[in-house]
């Protein structure tokens, strides 16, 4: 059997070590926002050959009057140009001014977004979040709520998921916010949506870890709740661990192989998932224990 339980300060210090650098580059990054949330226009486009030069693409767009732009390739011959509000004489200007490079380029998609509608999915994307930690947090709470009478109440089943959940989102966000920083990734509504598939991926995985620890504490004489806790971990982390390598797998042939439009959707469930097996196993359960004994040494 594992010591799981009785490594949980270095197993907290490795969730600080990955979190800490998130956290420090969302602080002074932030996430790169893509036109859903910032409002904007973005137009794809696919050339026949070689891809214009950055030159080439600022001298087009400038000539139709507009000032500011970012430009990103998609695969060998996509071009993402994202662009204020543009008129539809101004989105025919452009084509045309790229038609003189490459007479067989073809407009992939183009797609507006308002401001106000982009702050709108902001708030409703922050909204949506703050509702499903609520929610977990009472579903726990009820669902383990037999619990109460043994060595910790189900309020700090509840209260450890929704830190072991934080502790995912932060990972997803912090690796997001360098990319965004480094290699110009926008998140989009697709983001937030990745988001909401990992935490409910997590607390699934949470809540089995738990349900174990219920059925050991019912025929735990003589047994001190870490060592419960240890053997509970020890009986679910090899299903845990296949579980979670099983969807891994797919989400990696996924990324591989299933096209642009899917990859950063995609990248999240990875990073997700990921940490969700960890923190479920490693952060949830040893915090568990780290009330208990604080408990405990408030009764001495």
């Amino acid at each position: 059997m594992y010591a799981i339980i009785q490594k949980r300060n270095y197993l907290f210090a490795l969730s600080l070590a990955l979190t800490v650098p998130g956290i420090i580059a969302f602080a002074i990054w932030g996430l790169r926002l893509g036109i859903d949330f910032t409002g904007g226009t973005l137009m794809r486009l696919e050339f026949s050959s070689a891809i214009p030069t950055v030159e080439v693409v600022a001298k087009t767009v400038a000539e139709t009057g507009i000032e500011h732009q970012s430009l990103q390739t998609v695969g060998e011959h996509g071009l993402a140009l994202r662009l204020p509000i543009i008129t539809n004489e101004q989105r025919e200007n452009i084509l045309k001014g790229f038609v003189k490079f490459d007479s067989k380029v073809v407009e992939e998609s183009f797609e507006t977004v308002g401001p106000t509608i982009g702050a709108e999915l902001q708030r409703k994307a922050i909204t949506a979040i703050s509702i499903v930690l609520i929610l977990i947090v009472l579903y726990i709470t009820y669902a383990f709520r037999k619990v109460s009478r043994g060595p910790v109440p189900s309020w700090v089943y509840g209260l450890s998921a929704i830190v072991a959940l934080l502790h995912d989102i932060v990972m997803v966000v912090g690796i997001f916010s360098v990319l965004g920083h480094f290699a110009n990734l926008e998140v989009d509504a697709l983001f937030v949506t990745a988001l909401l598939t990992v935490l409910g991926f997590s607390v699934h995985d949470t809540i089995v870890v738990y349900d174990r620890i219920r059925e050991r504490l019912q025929a735990a004489a003589g047994k001190t709740y870490e060592e419960v806790v240890n053997a509970s971990l020890n009986q679910t982390l090899v299903r845990s661990i296949n579980t979670s390598l099983t969807a891994l797998l797919i989400l990696l042939a996924l990324y591989l192989f299933g096209g642009d439009t899917i990859k950063h959707f995609v990248l999240v469930l990875l990073i997700g998932i990921a940490s969700g097996t960890y923190s479920s196993i490693f952060v949830a359960a040893p915090l568990l224990v780290l009330w208990n004994n604080w408990k405990l040494r408030r009764r001495v």
